[in-house]
């Protein structure tokens, strides 16, 4: 995998403070085979350290996705927007506000989202820009242009081919909320798993 150089972002970019470090941080998603709760990742830092997690919930309608930090205090639920024309998805803190969207586009032979939140540094609206090539195994996050984080997928193994176990990097600039773009990366996953 060819290193990537993402440049800081300032002010820092996200809803959780907490997770928006200062340094560039290269997120390792594995998508649990064979898991009875749906879609659960493990998801962790370069250096193998958890950083979230994210449990599916089984034989939920909005295909909820429970986040935590690393010692499983609640930070949101991620939830697909019901009735939606495009596949779209939404973020409730455990006191039931909404802290973010993820809103699937129309493209031909790309996957392109809308991620929109209040940024928690300076109370200013940010829309960010997802657009990814699956047959390229790559996506990449935009805030007004500039890369604010970069996905990648390992290659096919037989495990993946069988099981339907996705493996995602995802490298994310300094000051970019880890946790945010986690959930980025999951909701790009659902909507490619939709087709």
């Amino acid at each position: 995998m060819a290193q990537i150089h993402l440049n800081p972002v300032n002010p820092p970019l996200g809803v959780f403070a907490s997770y928006c470090v200062p340094k560039q941080t290269t997120l390792v998603m594995k998508e649990k085979v064979w898991s009875l709760s749906g879609d659960t990742f493990h998801i962790v830092d370069e250096n193998g350290q958890e950083v979230v997690q994210c449990r599916g919930q089984t034989f939920s309608i909005s295909d909820r996705k429970e986040f935590a930090d690393a010692h499983g205090r609640p930070l949101f639920s991620l939830r697909t927007k019901l009735l939606s024309i495009h596949k779209s998805f939404y973020a409730e803190a455990p006191d039931g506000n909404e802290i973010f969207q993820v809103k699937g586009k129309f493209s031909i032979g790309t996957s392109k989202m809308i991620a929109t939140f209040v940024n928690q540094s300076n109370g200013q609206p940010v829309e960010l820009l997802v657009k990814g090539d699956w047959l390229d195994r790559s996506a990449t996050i935009t805030m007004n242009g500039a890369v604010v984080a970069q996905i990648s997928r390992s290659y096919f193994n037989m495990r993946e081919i069988f099981g339907g176990q996705q493996t995602y990097y995802v490298t994310i600039a300094p000051h970019v909320d880890l946790a945010l773009m986690a959930a980025v990366c999951v909701c790009l996953d659902e909507k490619e798993n939709e087709k």
